[in-house]
This record gives C-alpha cells, sequence and structure tokens, in this order.
C-alpha cells in the first residue's frame, strides 16, 4: 500500500522536515540536490518519502547540476523542487536565470548560514537576501518568502509551489539554520490547495509556448503533451525561437517582470502586530523576527509603544506597507542576521521621513531581546 502523500495531524519535526512535507503535499514529484548543511535533512526526509508515493529522488554532482536537473523535470511535466544552502544558492544563480528565462514553475529553498565562502556550515546567518534578488544576472522579477517556524515552512512551501505555478517561475523559500532545526508542533491539514499546471486550450497547430494569456502567463506545454515546444535561455519570440532584436528583448524582459508586478499585492504577505499605536516599528522576518517580537513584548511592558511588521514576503518587497509605516511611526528598527540587507531598503523605501537604526552582525548566533531594546533606544534617541 502507498504511503500518504500528506501526513495529515499533529507533529513533532524540525523546520526542514517541514519543508519537505510541504512539497509533496503540495504534488512534488522530484527531488534534485547535492548535500550541504544546514539542509541535508530536506534531501533526507525527500530521499525516504518520495519513493513511497511515486516520486523520483536524485543525488546531482553539485549545484550546479541539481538546478538544472530541476528545470529538466519541470518541463518534463513534474512538479520539481531542489534545496541548498549559501555556497550551493552561489552555484545554482545561472541556471536560476535560465529558469526565469524559460518561465519554468520550480521552487529553490535556501537555508542560509553564517558567509560568504564556506563560512559558518552549521550555524545561521541570513546574509543572501540581496542574493536572492539579484544574485543572476540581468533585470527579472523574483519571489522569495520567509518562513518564521516549522509550521510556516510547511505552509509557505505549499504556497510557494502554488505561486510557481500562477505565474510561471521559480520561487524561493528563504529560511534559516535556526528555523530549519528547530523542533515545534507542525499541523498538517487533510487537503492543500490544488495549483495545478496551466496547460494550453488550443490545438497544437495554434499553440504559441510563449504567448501570454490576459494576466501575462503563458500556458505551459510539457514534453509528451503532444505540442511542439522551443526551450532556450536566449531572448525567444512567442514561439520560443531566438530573436536577437533589441525589441523583442525588451519586449519579453519586461513582460518577464510585469508579469509578478502587477500582480504583487496576491502575494505580498506581512504579519502586523502592535503598529496601531505604535512610537517606534520593528522590521524583520525568519528566525530574527521571533527575537523582534519578544523584544516588543519587553518594550511594550517598560511602556514604550513599540509594534512589529514581519516580513513573510521579503521579494517582491512590500515597498507600500513601509513607506506607510514611515509615516506612521517615529522611527523603525531593522533586525536581521546580516550587516544590513534589508534595512537598506527599509530605508530607501522610509526615504529619510524617519530615523532606520540597523540591529545587526554578520552570523553565527540570533540576536538577544536586549540587543534589539538598545536599538529601539537608539531610534528614540535619533527621533528625539
Amino acid at each position: 500500500m502507498p504511503a500518504k502523500a500528506i501526513l495529515s495531524g499533529v507533529h513533532f519535526m524540525n523546520g526542514d522536515e517541514a519543508v519537505a512535507e510541504g512539497a509533496i503535499a503540495a504534488g512534488c514529484r522530484f527531488f534534485a540536490a547535492y548535500p550541504i548543511t544546514p539542509q541535508s535533512e530536506i534531501a533526507e526526509r525527500m530521499a525516504r518519502r518520495l519513493p513511497q508515493v511515486g516520486g523520483m529522488f536524485i543525488q546531482m554532482e553539485d549545484e550546479l547540476a541539481a538546478m538544472a536537473a530541476v528545470v529538466g523535470a519541470a518541463w518534463g511535466g513534474a512538479k520539481a523542487m531542489t534545496a541548498t544552502s549559501g555556497p550551493g544558492f552561489s552555484l545554482m544563480m545561472e541556471n536560476l536565470g535560465l529558469a526565469i528565462m524559460t518561465e519554468t514553475p520550480c521552487v529553490l529553498v535556501n537555508v542560509q548560514r553564517g558567509a560568504p565562502s564556506t563560512g559558518l556550515p552549521t550555524l545561521v546567518g541570513q546574509g543572501d537576501m540581496m542574493q536572492a534578488r539579484w544574485g543572476s544576472h540581468g533585470h527579472y522579477e523574483i519571489i522569495a518568502l520567509c518562513p518564521s517556524s516549522p509550521q510556516e515552512a510547511f505552509d509557505l512551501t505549499v504556497r510557494a509551489f502554488a505561486l510557481s505555478e500562477r505565474f510561471r517561475v521559480p520561487v524561493l523559500l528563504m529560511t534559516d539554520e535556526v528555523v530549519g532545526h528547530m523542533y515545534e508542533r507542525v499541523e498538517i491539514p487533510e487537503e492543500v490547495p490544488e495549483a495545478p499546471r496551466r496547460k494550453p486550450k488550443v490545438p497544437p497547430e495554434d499553440f504559441l509556448p510563449y504567448g501570454p494569456e490576459e494576466d501575462l502567463v503563458p500556458p505551459m506545454a510539457c514534453a509528451g503533451d503532444g505540442y511542439r515546444i522551443h526551450v532556450t535561455g536566449l531572448t525567444h519570440d512567442e514561439r520560443g525561437y531566438p530573436d536577437m532584436s533589441a525589441e523583442a528583448h525588451d519586449r519579453l524582459v519586461k513582460r518577464l517582470c510585469e508579469k509578478i508586478l502587477r500582480y504583487r499585492e496576491e502575494f505580498t504577505f506581512y504579519e502586523e502586530v502592535g503598529l496601531e499605536d505604535a512610537e517606534v516599528a520593528l522590521v524583520s522576518y525568519g528566525i530574527s523576527a521571533r527575537v523582534a517580537h519578544g523584544a516588543m513584548e519587553i518594550a511594550r511592558r517598560r511602556g514604550i509603544k513599540v509594534g512589529l511588521l514581519r516580513l513573510i514576503t521579503a521579494w517582491p518587497f512590500p515597498e507600500e506597507r513601509v513607506r506607510k509605516l514611515a509615516e506612521e511611526v517615529a522611527g523603525i528598527v531593522v533586525v536581521e542576521i546580516n550587516l544590513g540587507q534589508i534595512a537598506r531598503e527599509v530605508e530607501r523605501t522610509a526615504c529619510g521621513r524617519v530615523p532606520v537604526v540597523g540591529v545587526y552582525h554578520a552570523g553565527g548566533r540570533i540576536h538577544t531581546p536586549e540587543e534589539v531594546l538598545a536599538g529601539i533606544e537608539e531610534v528614540l534617541k535619533n527621533a528625539a
């Protein structure tokens, strides 16, 4: 008897395991990766679970090949995922760009650790946030989600697959070592929303592989569907054939960006806590947001009105909300485990309206509430 694809019920599992179960529940049946700490628990669970549900796990020779295999599997009709950490993420950037250019739906998980280079293989970091946005060459838009708990690791993996199919785009899950390795209660529902692949509705002779529908997203015919397809990383026309003109390139790249930006309100998620009367706003994501939340509660008990904006979608960045937030508070404190990557986005969006103070370090540990409280005091001093 085949194993259940959805392990419904209440579980005690870590964030990496929750990612794997979220992927399988969302219909992922192909996973290719290369071993790397701290994502290895994802690969280990997928290696065990995928054969049980009719899927395929393959350990590739490196991360370049892993990302290439995922792109190929998606064009073969599978829902596909890979997972890695910083050094592997760097190697995947070229084929991430290929997936963007060829409009290939897939999911790439980055369990972040201390960096650059080999860095801190077993310790936490959040230093890949700007690489997630700009790591591949050229201009493009990307969707990146940031879980703060094992429960969200499951939920956002399911959501990542849905968004990848909705927009025909690779979606990034930017988790971190602490969320990946912490064990918490994870509740898995009986069913998860199905995200079917958008198929052509016209006969093969009328099909244009990159002919967009009204929402700028083309239907996708996969190998074996009976349609003629041509898949290339070169600039291409609606048939998929190379077109080296500046006009074709401008038209294609603008559509690839606009299909995400036009609908970003559908998937730009964030959580607000205590912002309705806040004098100081904390902005954070991932494991750092949990520390920020604790510091907020301490500050409130001391009579300081502090609120939290927790980013669930990091990219596209929620510019409108942060811009409005800068008009509502006396200052903003950004908490992250890098030297100010998302803080720069907050500063850019706030446009100098209020002081922006960064509470950050290069990696290896999470913050203490006291460090965040010191940032709150600093921003109040600057705003005075």
